[in-house]
C-alpha cells in the first residue's frame, strides 16, 4: 500500500524542459521587443520580462 507511483517521464527531464522553454519564450519576447518599440506599454508583464533580462545581460 506504500508504493510510490512513478511518472512515466522522469521529474528532472520535466524540470529541464519547462527551464529550456521558459528561456526560449524569453528569448523571443526580447527580441520582438527590439524589433517593435511600439509595443512597450502594452503589457506589463511583458515590460517588466524584457527588463529583467535587460538588467541581467
Amino acid at each position: 500500500m506504500d508504493e510510490q507511483i512513478t511518472p512515466e517521464v522522469p521529474i528532472d527531464r520535466v524540470a529541464e524542459q519547462r527551464a529550456l522553454l521558459r528561456m526560449r519564450h524569453s528569448a523571443a519576447l526580447t527580441s520582438l521587443m527590439v524589433e517593435r518599440r511600439d509595443l512597450r506599454g502594452v503589457h506589463a508583464l511583458a515590460d517588466t520580462i524584457d527588463d529583467a533580462i535587460r538588467w541581467t545581460a
